[in-house]
């Protein structure tokens, strides 16, 4: 057993400042990784003993404690819960806590869904500052950019404070990185590991380090982490893209896609953090993130359209056949830098810090080529959940396919960000109550540009390309390993780019494609805030309100194709929004909280449904045009809480809590023709504020250590989550210039969540088995007068398990094996069996070791 004492005037400075309300949750997240403290304060003259605790009921009982602390709702992983997981980057580790969900992106998790809500709902920060988005038309963050090695804590705030930023309906994440004041002395970690996809059966390396000291007295501290993983993997695609006849009955396909991906990922992270802290009122911190995610991927498809229509039903209908491949190496990378101070004197605290933060997303050479089958050839086709095409031989009779296009792309979006904001805290009594009043400001600078270039490289016989080489036959790679039927050769990528090389992409430019998404927006926010937090005994009250006022701007082009022209269109929209809010937080009983809260919040649109770009077109005398729409308003919400919370033991809790939101000005995709302004239009394609939404949520928590068992049935631990909501949307469309509305549930909200995990653990070892579930929700209204044609994503339950075997106390060894039940992603419209995408990814496996050093 060893014995430590935490030194409280050593915690590492993050956004918040040290006040008596958060010092315990700050001195529970400020923890050694290894560490359980006792939880209650004690006097100075009073001896405290805090015993090291190993395993999954240290990491469980920190991340309780640090919840139990705060004053308003919030849920805590710290590094060591996050390593309870067979877990790759941040999103994934995100799924495992209270109301949260993921998105995947082949399989492996990208964006978190908080509460059932959609990613772009949300807002992230790393290390108090927020972090732009790498991708051209989101404001979400694709969590995957960042390794789980590199967190120290996961914070996910539900109810926001008056000194927080306003803009997020779900909630906040912030993702703290380490310090090494985080810990008593020296330390460093090594992890060597090995992953296996049994469906593309490939082999994946991974290392990760980390590193921490402090020196000068113990005045100066210096964190490094590092992180690198090459993971080889797939997927294997059934699509129609919504390609349904539903007016006839039964339904008839019209379009069916197969996609084989072969993928290869690097991911690679750095941190480096560093904290001076010359005295016990006086603190300096500088934190450093550089993450890169870079995919190289192949897809070929089989793109086959019947143009009566196809009943699925095994009958041979005639097709037109298109064989495609898409090979493009897109790398996203993600660079953050945060620097601040506090310092303490008399009754004041004051909190500073400025951030930069850069996010691009690069997307060179991405080709597009498609060959086409001369003639039409009969198709058999069962099923309509997981369609399966039968063929003959002139399916697969590549001297028949002909090349009709290659298209080129090169594009390359650019995020940035500026931050800086100040906050003053005052320590006072009123009426002999402790009193803390804060006041602030907060302003931000965001820049984002999109360039992209595209070639459509056609009639190349014209461009002196020889028979032979306008043949699949001429390009062919290797045989397809595809389970969902029999696919055939794939198009070679090497041979497809020699060819362009070959042809070169003078004279092959497309003019519109390559200018109509090129954009550059610029969002500056300024915000101030007054807010005042009251103790009364059991009780904690906090009072305040935020103002924010935002001045966006977007400079792009509009396109008329009538007489092909260009002009350029600059737009700007400023709006200020005043956000009140009341939170309490009451202790009945030494482990009994009751929480309410009453907040207003904001979202802004992304960064797509503002964008400036305009086509006008004219198809048979209808005039047709799409584009976005840069004067939207910011959704917003006003949010009830309330939860009461039992904490049992080091590590156990039951709570239950209810939220409700009340949303206006949601945006959806829309067709406006018929209304004012676009009368005379067939077509008016654009993104529109919806009328009115609701959410009505329940949140349900327990976990439990059962340590008042007989050995060895003391080792086990178990945790279960559910968050149940009900929504309700408004949406609007014109018919005939009349304004039609229709209910939705709200778009991409789950209606629940879940979160299972079993876990055991004695001296020598340690298990876990752990289920995610997210129900069914609205992925996309593809039509919005027509509801049969509204996109779904179904239900999804991933079992994960991981095994950990002590060897010596500073060595283990592990063994994880993720989506155990080989669960798929399916999307449909209409009926469950109604197919829009089927992909499934297999199972994967990781073998490592850990070494640990003091």
């Amino acid at each position: 057993m060893t014995v430590n004492k935490v030194n409280t005037t050593l915690m590492p400075a993050f956004a918040k400042p040290l006040t008596p309300i958060a010092l315990a949750c700050i001195t529970a997240l400020a923890m050694p990784a290894v560490a359980e403290e006792t939880t209650r304060p004690a006097p100075e003259d009073e001896k405290v003993e805090h015993i090291y605790v190993i395993g999954q009921v240290a990491a469980s009982a920190r991340s309780l404690q640090a919840q139990r602390d705060a004053d308003n709702f919030i849920t805590v992983a710290t590094a060591d819960a996050i390593g309870d997981f067979p877990d790759a980057n941040a999103s994934e580790s995100l799924q495992r806590m209270v109301g949260l969900s993921i998105e995947r992106d082949q399989g492996e998790g990208r964006f978190v869904r908080i509460r059932g809500l959609a990613p772009d709902y949300n807002a992230v920060t790393i290390n108090g500052s927020r972090i732009p988005s790498p991708e051209a038309g989101r404001r979400a963050v694709a969590l995957d950019v960042v390794p789980s090695d590199l967190i120290q804590t996961l914070v996910v705030t539900k109810s926001l404070t008056p000194d927080m930023d306003a803009d997020s309906l779900g909630g906040a994440v912030d993702i703290q990185s380490a310090s090494a004041f985080d810990r008593d002395d020296q330390f460093f970690k090594l992890n060597i590991e090995g992953g296996y996809n049994d469906q593309q059966e490939e082999y994946s390396p991974k290392i990760t380090g980390a590193y921490s000291t402090k020196f000068a007295d113990n005045t100066m501290g210096l964190a490094l982490a590092g992180s690198w993983l090459k993971r080889k993997f797939g997927s294997d695609n059934v699509e129609t893209g919504n390609g349904w006849d539903f007016d006839e009955s039964p339904a008839l396909l019209e379009e069916l896609e197969q996609r084989d991906y072969k993928i290869t990922r690097e991911r690679i992270g750095l941190v480096a953090n560093f904290d001076w802290h010359p005295t016990d009122t006086d603190r300096w911190f500088l934190r450093t993130l550089y993450s890169e995610f870079a995919d190289d991927e192949q897809r070929n498809g089989i793109v086959t359209e019947w143009e009566d229509g196809h009943t699925t039903d095994g009958e041979m209908v005639d097709a037109e056949v298109a064989r495609e491949l898409k090979d493009r190496e897109e790398t996203q990378t993600i660079t953050s830098i945060v620097v601040g101070g506090q310092h303490e004197f008399n009754n004041w605290i004051v909190d500073y810090q400025a951030g930069w933060s850069e996010s691009d997303e690069d997307n060179p050479d991405y080709i597009t080529s498609a060959f086409e089958l001369d003639d039409a050839v009969p198709l058999t086709v069962n099923g309509t959940r997981k369609p399966r095409v039968g063929a003959p031989a002139a399916y697969f009779d590549y001297d028949a396919y002909e090349l009709d296009s290659i298209e080129v792309s090169d594009s390359y979006t650019d995020d940035t960000e500026y931050n800086g904001k100040v906050d003053l805290t005052y320590l006072t009594q009123w009426s002999g109550r402790d009193v803390e009043l804060k006041f602030g400001g907060k302003m931000s600078r965001r820049d984002k540009d999109n360039r992209e270039d595209v070639w459509v490289l056609e009639d190349l016989d014209e461009a002196g390309v020889s028979d032979a080489d306008l043949l699949m036959s001429g390009h062919l790679g290797g045989v397809v390993d595809y389970d969902l039927g029999n696919f055939g050769h794939a198009i070679s990528a090497n041979s497809i780019h020699n060819l362009v090389d070959e042809v070169g992409l003078d004279g092959y430019e497309d003019e519109v494609e390559s200018r109509i998404n090129n954009f550059s927006m610029s969002e500056d926010v300024d915000a101030a805030y007054l807010m005042a937090t009251v103790i009364f005994d059991e009780m904690t009250l906090i009072g305040g309100v935020r103002f924010e006022s935002t001045d966006f701007e977007a400079n792009g082009w509009q396109y008329n194709d009538i007489d092909e022209s260009f002009t350029e269109r600059n737009v700007s929209n400023d709006y200020d929004h005043w956000l009140p809010s009341l939170q309490l937080r009451w202790d009945i009983e030494e482990n009994l909280v009751f929480r309410a809260a009453w907040t207003n919040s904001i979202v802004r649109p992304t960064f797509e449904q503002l964008a400036p770009g305009f086509v006008l077109e004219e198809d048979d005398g209808d005039l047709e045009a799409e584009f976005g729409n840069p004067n939207l308003e910011a959704l917003e919400s006003m949010n009830f809480d309330v939860a009461i919370e039992y904490y049992m033991g080091e590590a156990g809790i039951a709570s239950a809590g209810v939220f409700y939101k009340d949303i206006e000005n949601f945006i959806y995709g829309s067709d406006i023709a018929g209304s004012a302004g676009y009368e005379s239009f067939a077509k008016a394609e654009t993104y529109t504020n919806g009328d009115s939404a609701d959410i009505l949520g329940l949140e349900l928590n327990w976990v439990k250590q059962f340590n008042e068992l007989p050995a060895p049935w003391n080792g086990l631990l178990m945790s279960m989550n559910a968050t149940i909501t009900d929504s309700d949307a408004d949406i609007s469309y014109y018919d005939d210039g009349a304004k039609q509305t229709r209910s939705v549930p709200f778009p991409s909200q789950s209606d629940e969540t879940a979160n299972f995990a079993v876990g055991y653990e004695d001296e020598q070892m340690s298990l876990r088995l752990s289920a995610a579930y997210k129900s069914e929700y609205l992925l996309e209204v593809d039509s919005v007068d027509d509801d049969n044609y509204d996109v779904y994503e179904d239900s999804h339950l991933q079992l994960d398990f991981i095994a950990k075997a002590y060897v010596q106390k500073d060595i283990q060894v592990y063994f994880n094996a993720l989506n155990l039940t080989d669960e798929t992603y399916y999307t449909y419209s209409n009926a469950n069996r109604y197919n829009v995408q089927y992909e499934e990814y297999g199972r994967s496996y990781q073998v490592g070791v850990t070494i640990t050093g003091f």
